[in-house]
C-alpha cells in the first residue's frame, strides 16, 4: 500500500534527550533506549469514515516520537496498518450502498492526503491487512499446529479462535481486571456470547466464508483475518518480536493490543510482543469521546477546506498532554491560532533574544513523556521576548523556525 509524501527534517544545534514515555504495561515512565534502529508500529485506520481529530491526535503523538528519535540520530523503522477488511467496513458500505472497496480506497486516499497536510511524517511500510492475507494465514497454522487456537465446535462455521490463556500471562498490557476485560471485549469488537468458543474472552483469529461476505482461499478454507491478527503479523514481520514501541489510542489498550500482542508472543513461546506500550488519549466533543459510532466528529479535511493552517490544528492538539483525554472546542482553535501568529510574527524579524536555551528547553520537556503543554510555553516565552524587540541576535529567529520544524513539525 502506498505511504505518502515525507518532508525534510532540519538538523538543529545542540544536544539532543533521550526520550523517555509512559508505559502502559508498567504504569511507569521510563526511557526508550533504541539500538541504531528505532522501531515503531502503530495501529492505523479502518478506513470506512474521513479521519477525525481524535486520529489526528494519536498520529501526532507518535509523530513527536518519530521526530525525537531522529533528533538523537536514530534511524527509525516505523510500520503503519490499515484495516481495509473488517466489520465496520463492510456495514458502512453496505449501508451506503457502496462497494467496500472503493469506500477502503477512497477514505485511506483521504487519510493521505490529511496526513501530508499536517506534516506528520510517514511511515516506512503502510500495509493493508488485505495485501497482508497470506502472512496472517501462516500466523494462524502456527497457533492452530502450537496448541494456541483451536476450531469452533461449529458444524457450519467452525472459525478459528485464539485461547487467550495461551501465554500464560494474557492481562499484562492493560492490566485490566476480568470484569473490565468482558466490558470493553464485548463493546468493542468482540464476540463473547458467541456458541462454540470455548471462553468468552477467546478472540476471533479466522471467520470461516459466510454468503455475501468477502473470503479469501487458504489453507485454513475460505474466510477472512479477525481484526487483532493482522497487527501480529504485520508488526513482527517487519520488525521483528521485541521492537521498541507499539502505539495507538488509548481505546485500543484492550481488546486490540492484548490480544495482539498475544497472538504474537504464543507464536514465540518466548520473548515481549514490544518493549515499550505507549497510548494516546481520547478528544472529545460536546463532553463525549469523539467516535465515528457517536457521529460527533470534526474532520481533518473538513478544517482544511474551511482554510485552517495544519499548524494550527497541531498546536491545538499540542495544547494538552497526548495521554490525556481532553475536548475539542472553538475557542482551542482560537488560541492555537493566535499562537501560530505570534510565532510567525516572532521568527520574521531580523534578530531576536539568544535561543539556545529555549531549544534546550523544547527539548527537555518534548523527551519527558512528549510535555507538549510545557514546550509551547518555551517558545511562547521567546517569542514574546522577541516581539517586545527584546534582544539582537540575528541567528535566533532561524534556529527557533528550524527546531520548531524539526521538533514540533510546525513550518513558520
Amino acid at each position: 500500500m502506498q505511504t505518502w509524501s515525507s518532508v525534510d527534517v532540519p538538523r538543529i544545534p545542540g544536544t539532543p534527550r533521550p526520550l523517555r514515555l509512559h508505559d502502559t504495561a508498567t504504569g511507569q515512565i521510563r526511557p526508550t533506549a533504541p539500538g541504531a534502529t528505532a522501531r515503531m508500529y502503530v495501529c492505523g485506520i479502518t478506513p470506512y469514515d474521513a479521519t477525525h481529530l481524535g486520529h489526528a491526535a494519536t498520529y501526532l503523538a507518535f509523530d513527536l516520537v518519530n521526530r525525537i528519535w531522529r533528533d538523537n540520530g536514530h534511524d527509525v523503522h516505523y510500520v503503519q496498518n490499515v484495516t481495509d477488511i473488517d466489520e465496520p467496513l463492510l456495514e458502512r458500505a453496505a449501508r451506503d450502498k457502496d462497494d467496500w472497496v472503493v469506500l477502503g480506497m477512497r477514505e485511506t486516499a483521504l487519510f493521505r492526503e490529511d496526513m501530508t497536510a499536517l506534516r506528520v511524517l510517514p511511515p516506512r511500510q503502510f500495509v493493508g491487512a488485505v495485501e497482508s492475507i497470506p502472512e496472517i494465514v501462516e500466523v494462524i497454522a502456527k497457533l492452530l499446529a502450537n496448541g494456541s487456537a483451536y476450531r469452533a465446535d461449529d458444524p457450519e462455521f467452525p472459525d478459528v479462535y485464539f485461547d487467550h490463556a495461551a501465554t500464560g500471562r494474557f492481562g499484562y498490557e492493560s492490566n485490566y481486571d476480568a470484569e473490565t476485560m468482558a466490558k470493553f471485549f464485548a463493546e468493542r469488537g468482540g464476540d463473547p456470547d458467541r456458541a462454540g468458543k470455548r471462553h468468552p474472552l477467546d478472540a476471533l483469529l479466522w471467520r470461516v466464508a459466510r454468503e455475501g461476505e468477502p473470503s479469501w482461499e487458504s489453507e485454513l478454507g475460505p474466510g477472512r483475518p479477525g481484526w487483532h491478527i493482522e497487527c501480529s503479523a504485520i508488526a513482527v514481520n517487519r520488525l521483528g518480536l521485541g521492537f521498541d514501541l507499539q502505539g495507538g489510542g488509548s481505546d485500543l489498550i484492550f481488546p486490540h493490543h492484548e490480544y495482539s500482542a498475544a497472538h504474537a508472543e504464543a507464536v514465540a513461546k518466548d520473548g515481549q510482543f514490544a518493549r515499550h506500550y505507549v497510548h494516546a488519549g481520547m478528544i472529545g466533543l460536546d463532553g463525549e469521546k469523539m467516535s465515528k459510532s457517536r457521529g460527533n466528529l470534526v474532520f481533518v479535511s473538513r478544517l482544511r477546506a474551511d482554510k485552517v493552517d495544519p499548524g494550527a490544528i497541531r498546536l491545538a492538539l499540542f495544547a494538552g498532554h497526548y495521554r490525556d483525554d481532553r475536548p475539542w472546542t472553538d475557542q482551542l482553535l482560537a488560541d492555537a491560532e493566535a499562537r501560530l501568529a505570534r510565532w510567525w510574527d516572532a521568527v520574521s524579524l531580523p534578530t531576536g533574544p539568544a535561543a539556545e536555551d529555549t531549544v534546550r528547553r523544547l527539548r527537555d520537556h518534548l523527551s519527558d513523556d512528549l510535555d507538549t503543554p510545557k514546550a509551547l510555553a518555551a517558545v511562547d516565552a521567546w517569542a514574546n521576548e522577541a516581539l517586545r524587540r527584546d534582544g539582537n541576535d540575528p541567528t535566533a529567529p532561524g534556529l527557533i523556525r528550524d527546531a520548531v520544524d524539526a521538533l514540533l513539525g510546525i513550518s513558520l
